[in-house]
């Protein structure tokens, strides 16, 4: 006697089957959302490590709302869109309004996230192209944040863009430097303006030497390049103290400032909401 084959579908437990729908509701929020433009940048000062009271410039980072206005998760979606259009049709969003904040506020020195894969998107392009047109000096106060990891997949398109971009007066970060597997003769020959050292070396820096080593280590890369440095997710004043005497050029994390959906710069003397 054959064995029976049983021909239903074979499917995961039940929590892999909860989780795979939840994702998938998830997405289509985050779907309708963008659509209809239904997010908010939250802004995160970043100070120099000589005036760390005023900022040198903020980071805008993307918020989406979903129905009811809350703030979904960037964990709960992210890592799905990043390697699809939806990812490319936010970091057109996240671009959008950050020129909007930027004509708003001369004052402001604003930077935006990206994935290497916008720079070859046509709408993405677009966007920028229209709201630097009217004033160059939007271009010289906006800075692109690309992560190692995304820069490495594509370095001939990132390279070449950079250039191009950089000529009418726009700046690149590096994000997450240290964080993934760089290769130096790209960094070389991507000429980067700035690179921001992965929080992962940063925390905890002031009692852990292995960090202070590595720190060090990607500090003087940087500074080979004349890149100037940023140091991410700083949360203590020990921190703090050692990321200045060590000669950081700047810092950015909640020690200095929680990312905030109020602009700070339209209520400087109020607590803002958080983002």
């Amino acid at each position: 006697m054959t064995d029976k084959i049983d021909s239903r579908p074979e499917f995961g437990s039940p929590l892999d089957f909860a989780v795979d729908q939840q994702s998938r509701l998830t997405m289509a929020t985050v779907r309708r959302s963008v659509a209809r433009g239904d997010a908010v940048l939250a802004y995160q000062p970043v100070v120099q490590s000589n005036r760390t009271q005023t900022p040198a410039f903020h980071e805008g980072l993307i918020r989406i709302l979903d129905e009811t206005g809350r703030i979904v998760p960037l964990r709960d979606f992210l890592p799905l869109a990043e390697t699809t259009e939806l990812g490319r049709q936010i970091d057109c969003l996240s671009l959008s309004l950050g020129l909007k904040a930027l004509a708003e506020e001369p004052s402001l020195r604003l930077s935006i996230n990206m994935s290497a894969r916008s720079l070859g998107y046509p709408a993405w392009l677009r966007t920028l192209r229209s709201g630097i047109a009217g004033d160059d000096r939007i271009a010289e106060r906006l800075i692109l944040e690309i992560t190692e990891s995304s820069a490495m997949s594509m370095p001939e398109l990132v390279g070449r863009c950079m250039q191009e971009l950089q000529a009418h007066g726009i700046s690149f970060a590096l994000d997450d430097f240290g964080a993934g597997y760089t290769s130096f003769r790209y960094l070389r020959d991507f000429c980067f303006d700035m690179i921001k050292i992965d929080g992962q070396f940063v925390r905890e820096i002031a009692s852990h030497r292995d960090n202070q080593v590595l720190a060090r280590a990607l500090q003087s890369i940087a500074h080979h390049f004349d890149m100037f440095t940023v140091a991410e997710s700083v949360e203590t004043a020990d921190d703090a103290a050692f990321l200045i005497d060590m000669g950081i050029d700047c810092l950015q994390g909640y020690y200095f400032g929680a990312p905030t959906i109020v602009p700070p710069w339209k209520t400087p003397n109020k607590a803002a909401a958080k983002g």
